[in-house]
């Protein structure tokens, strides 16, 4: 069977522009000072992404922060999440190898605050929390023409909030001195900077997973969904892909090699990572996009779940986390899947 290896690249003959963006780098990271690949290394990905041999990596495979408050990404501003991001996909252009793939599995942002977004009531027909009616409020109005809405709220014992919104009809979704949430879609932002960096989008699956009510907390004052689903945006680098069949059975392909929908059950319990994708996720994009002993990349790579997936399917790793008690637990899931690798003790990327 030809593999990409017997495939002549010619970048000669190539349109410059594209000869330019595809050629390998001459000044590639080589021997001690290039990350290493079946090693966890600690650090930031914007300062050990470069450290990576150009052209090297067939697939990389990645769950950012979604920038909804987990505690390893809450000192990261709106702006600071977004620079993170767009600065972690340039980086990736020169180690995808030509006809490589970058998958990013995200979600858009549901609580997304807005202090431009107008404050306007949401009136409940079907739910009061208070069985308190504008008539009430009338009637007391009326029988007490000298209180104010505090002392009118203390005679119905209800809030003054309940006194305003039955006089008003204001009933702001998060209360009144919150700001306004609204959706941020995130698949445009990664195309606007994938594509800047020479990477095009090539395909989105969708996650179903479990419900997820956190991330939908205002759903009984709109028509908002509950969360139950996330993306997987794989970005391709230009180049030669090699398209195998072979690498999923006639059923996986039936099942989901060929679906747009992929539903995977969520990893039951994150009581040692916040945000855990289950193992099967990585599993079918490395199965779908990389042949047996090509390197997949995760620079997030929290609690080694990708890195355990290319483990199971024959696939080398490169690992990247800053969160010093993920980059222990990564190693310890690695070990218990692959006894005899060494996935890193205290190494030169270590920062």
């Amino acid at each position: 069977m030809a593999t990409l290896e017997d495939i002549p690249v010619n970048y000669a003959r190539m349109p410059k522009g594209v000869r330019d963006r595809l050629q390998p780098a001459a000044a590639a990271p080589r021997g001690a000072d290039a990350l290493q690949p079946g090693v966890v290394h600690a650090g930031d990905a914007r300062r050990l992404l470069p450290r990576i041999a150009a052209a090297s990596i067939g697939l990389s495979f990645w769950s950012p922060p979604y920038f909804v408050g987990k505690s390893y990404e809450s000192h990261l501003t709106f702006s600071d999440w977004q620079d993170l991001l767009r600065t972690v996909i340039a980086l990736h252009a020169p180690i995808l190898r030509p006809g490589g793939f970058l998958a990013v599995n995200i979600a858009d942002i549901l609580c997304f605050r807005d202090p431009t977004m107008p404050r306007v009531q949401a009136h409940s027909l079907t739910r009061r929390r208070s069985p308190v009616t504008r008539a009430d409020v009338l009637r007391a109005m009326a029988d007490h023409p000298e209180m104010n809405r505090y002392a009118l709220a203390r005679v119905l014992e209800c809030s003054e909030q309940t006194i305003d919104r039955r006089l008003n009809g204001n009933n702001i979704r998060g209360g009144k001195y919150e700001t306004q949430t609204r959706v941020k879609i995130v698949g445009g932002l990664l195309e606007q900077w994938a594509l800047a960096a020479g990477l095009y989008p090539y395909d989105r699956r969708i996650w179903v997973k479990d419900p997820a009510w956190e991330n939908s907390k205002w759903h009984t004052l709109s028509y908002r969904a509950v969360d139950e689903f996330e993306y997987v945006y794989i970005f391709w680098k230009p180049g030669v892909t090699a398209v195998d069949r072979s690498r999923l059975t006639a059923r996986e392909w039936k099942e989901w090699g060929s679906r747009a929908v992929w539903t995977i059950p969520s990893v039951r319990a994150n009581d040692d990572h916040e945000a855990k994708f289950p193992v099967e996720l990585p599993r079918r994009a490395i199965r779908l996009l990389t042949a047996p002993g090509d390197i997949v990349l995760d620079c997030f790579l929290g609690s080694g779940t990708t890195a355990v997936a290319a483990i199971r399917e024959s696939r080398q790793f490169i690992g990247i986390e800053k969160e010093a008690r993920y980059v222990r637990l990564a190693r310890r899931r690695i070990a218990a899947a692959a006894p005899g690798l060494k996935t890193g003790g205290p190494t030169k990327s270590e920062i």
